[in-house]
């Protein structure tokens, strides 16, 4: 569910190929138009749950991961207007990073790429990439660092997820919007925490749950699902404008 489709031509970033290019600040969220779900790491789940819907989903690796929905069809989001501009007040960290991304690469170990195809990426205008003699710049190593930062936070909400499946607290939720039109729309494949099996978990496990901080991130989950109604709202705006 989660689509990041919007990395066009992601490659390796290379001291050599990319030595004269710079990148030009942009206010555009464009890219992001047809992703309809983004990936949310777990220290984003306070800003997000006040705006967006956070569900988790089983990625194409088989593993359980947590997204932001944006809208309710595929390749829309309903957050980003018809001058590209970003509508929510939160921007997920999956977003702000473009146009750099982290790529896996054979070996397990992790590669800087940045998308080609962001019409920001230039030689003449914006922040530079490398200096004269080659070396980061600035800009750059606070791009870097923000990526590393990232892959941290990844890593840690891949655990909560994995002790959330290992728990057996996550079941399956269609999502069902019906429009003043008439009209409905069937969001499938989403999994949430069933709160049944939160309050009947053993003491230990919600103890080692509340300890480590993840029984608020469990809270907070729960507390966003009521803004499903949002999209519903969003979309019947769209109508409304067309």
């Amino acid at each position: 569910m989660a689509e990041s489709m919007y990395y066009e031509k992601p490659v390796l970033l290379d001291r050599v190929r990319h030595r004269q290019r710079r990148v030009r600040p942009s206010t555009s969220f464009g890219f992001a138009r047809k992703a309809n779900s983004l990936y949310l790491a777990g220290v984003e789940f306070g800003e997000a749950c006040k705006e967006y819907a956070v569900v988790f989903t089983r990625g194409g690796n088989g593993r359980i991961v947590p997204v932001v929905m944006l809208g309710l069809r595929s390749r829309e989001n309903l957050f980003v207007d018809a001058q590209d501009r970003w509508t929510g007040r939160y921007v997920p960290a999956f977003v702000r990073r473009y146009p750099f991304v982290l790529a896996e690469l054979p070996g397990q170990s992790l590669g800087v790429c940045i998308d080609e195809a962001y019409p920001g990426l230039n030689e003449t205008e914006g922040e530079a990439l490398f200096d004269a003699e080659g070396r980061d710049t600035p800009y750059l190593r606070n791009a870097l660092d923000f990526l590393t930062q990232y892959q941290r936070e990844y890593v840690r909400t891949e655990a909560f997820c994995q002790r959330l499946e290992q728990a057996g607290l996550l079941t399956e939720m269609n999502a069902r919007a019906d429009l003043v039109d008439g009209r409905s729309f069937t969001v499938g494949s989403l999994l949430v925490v069933d709160e049944k099996k939160l309050l009947a978990l053993p003491d230990a496990v919600a103890l080692s749950l509340f300890r480590s901080g993840e029984m608020h991130l469990v809270s907070m989950h729960l507390l966003s699902l009521s803004n499903m109604q949002r999209l519903v709202d969003k979309v019947a705006q769209a109508q409304q404008q067309q």
